[in-house]
């Protein structure tokens, strides 16, 4: 009996340790999930701090590329003037010196004529006064006969006469028509174009309109500009249509930031002047709301501003036709956000992406993280990474709502919808902030990866 307690006790024992074991591997096992998660998660703010810093440095290049150009096209500008306001000098002091020559020549003869005042003029020669012309290199090389002097060489040599490179340059205007003496931006140069082809890349359209000239320039000298042309430029510029957005929010041009005391103060404010026996202002009018500037409301009116948790804004421009594209970069720690496309008949009490008119992507931060595409109540989970700054590619004809990672343009998600009405860019937040950019180029990639994804995006990637 003894022996079989002592074993009972031995088996308690192991037992007891073997629990403790196993209690501490899966100590062990959870300690290396924390590791991997802390690991995974500081590896992803890492990069999300050299991202904001490769993104800070980038914008910095531009603006200090873009200093160098307009101080190197200004200094430019005053050079030529200078050099034309000199040449015109020299023409005339040449014009001088050749009048000089020609009296003195005149006067070797002792042949002047006598007029009525009694002021001795030359006569004028044969010939003399009339403009011969002999060509020089395909152009014209103007001189008086036959006056004295050196003579410029009627052909330059060939490689020199050959033309090396081209220069353009462009500048920004709200004006149509011929291009004005005087405006406000800048010429902007592009150097060293070898071919009669060039594309302008990474333009932002935030003005109507734009001129263009260009000259050809060999190894020595440059020559004129030719005549400036006027474009109209054809990217989607819009503003936030800070009379649709819900109450919370607060919209200033093409940025919005959520007020979580938006709702009370209005309705504090109702309360106080219907306290002072004065007429209450609605709960949902606007609060700390800036209208943005010359910009036609969507009609919806204060009472048909978004409401309930329909954290929406819309766009103060309507899409009916071509192609577009703009982007938005929202804050990493919002709980909620979401960017698409909705009708204007949108309901206010209406969230995107839960009716059949808004697509969107939405992103979920409260709780439990989740990304995907919305369209009339149905969800596809996307598995992907997700951005911080998304490119919205929208061609209303065609009916297609494509979203890219704005900095990789990786494909994210792709609607295949036939819209029956116009569109307005639409965006929602909760705890949290967007900053849209609108008067993009759409991008050629984007432009490449659309012809080439259109097919496949209309039949896989596309909600039913």
């Amino acid at each position: 009996m003894g022996d079989q307690e002592g074993l009972r006790k031995i088996i308690t024992t192991l037992a007891v340790k073997n629990e403790e074991i196993q209690n501490f591997i899966y100590s062990l096992k959870q300690m290396m999930q924390n590791v991997e998660a802390n690991s995974s998660r500081v590896q992803e703010d890492l990069e999300g701090e050299f991202q904001s810093l490769y993104t800070l440095l980038d914008e910095l290049k531009e603006e200090m590329l873009m200093k160098i150009k307009q101080d190197r096209a200004s200094r430019t500008y005053e050079l030529q003037a200078q050099l034309a306001a000199c040449a015109k000098a020299l023409e005339s002091s040449e014009e001088l010196l050749e009048a000089a020559n020609q009296a003195l020549g005149t006067a070797n003869h002792h042949d002047f004529s006598q007029c009525d005042n009694g002021t001795c003029l030359p006569p004028l020669a044969q010939g003399q006064g009339e403009r011969q012309h002999e060509p020089l290199d395909g152009g014209f090389c103007p001189r008086t006969s036959p006056a004295p002097g050196p003579r410029l060489p009627a052909r330059m040599p060939d490689e020199d006469s050959k033309i090396d490179h081209y220069v353009l340059e462009y500048r920004k205007t709200n004006f149509e028509g011929p291009p004005r003496a005087k405006e406000d931006q800048p010429w902007m140069v592009v150097e060293g174009i070898k071919g009669t082809e060039y594309t302008l890349s990474g333009l932002k359209f935030d003005m109507k309109y734009m001129n263009f000239r260009v000259r050809a320039c060999n190894k020595a000298v440059a020559g004129e500009f030719s005549e400036p042309v006027t474009l109209e430029t054809r990217a989607f510029m819009f503003r936030l249509d800070a009379s649709t957005c819900h109450q919370n929010l607060r919209v200033e041009e093409l940025s919005v930031e959520w007020d979580a005391t938006g709702g009370k103060v209005q309705d504090v404010k109702a309360r106080e002047k219907d306290g002072k026996g004065r007429t209450a202002s609605p709960a949902n009018s606007p609060a700390r709301v800036v209208q943005s500037p010359k910009r036609m409301s969507s009609g919806r009116g204060g009472r048909d501003r978004f409401t309930a948790e329909s954290y929406t804004v819309l766009g103060d421009t309507l899409i009916d036709g071509d192609d577009h594209y703009w982007e938005v970069r929202y804050d990493r720690d919002s709980k909620a956000f979401g960017v698409g496309v909705a009708y204007r008949s949108l309901g206010k009490f209406d969230q995107l992406g839960k009716t059949s008119a808004s697509w969107c992507l939405h992103l979920n931060n409260w709780l439990q993280v989740s990304f995907s595409a919305k369209h009339a109540n149905k969800a596809k989970v996307l598995d992907v990474p997700v951005p911080d700054c998304i490119g919205v590619y929208c061609n209303f004809h065609e009916g297609f709502l494509s979203f890219y990672n704005a900095r990789t343009k990786q494909l994210l998600h792709t609607f295949k919808a036939k819209f029956t009405q116009p569109v307005l860019p639409a965006f929602t937040v909760w705890c949290g902030s967007f900053h849209v950019t609108s008067g993009l180029q759409v991008p050629s990639a984007v432009k490449c990866l659309q012809k080439r994804n259109s097919t496949a995006s209309s039949s896989n990637a596309s909600l039913p």
